[in-house]
């Protein structure tokens, strides 16, 4: 597992992001605060406070430098 900050602070973001990601196999979580929810269910990242920055946990071993480089836009460095 890898864990990587992103930020969604947008709707266009929260749309492109989700559509980024589901076209992996891989299971994603995001982690706010004590919240942790599904990163394909666009109603679940909804109901996070998206001010902030948010904490993204990639299920995966095998593909991570793909996810990672499709996921560049909304990483926090």
């Amino acid at each position: 597992m890898k864990t990587v900050k992103i930020s969604l602070n947008s709707i266009d973001k929260v749309k492109a992001f989700v559509n980024d990601i589901t076209k992996f196999d891989s299971d994603f979580d995001l982690v706010s605060g004590r919240y942790v929810i599904d990163a394909k269910s666009i109603m679940g990242i909804f109901s996070l406070d998206l001010s902030k920055d948010i904490d993204l946990n990639i299920h995966s071993e095998d593909n991570i430098d793909e996810i990672l480089t499709v996921l560049k836009p909304y990483i926090v460095e």
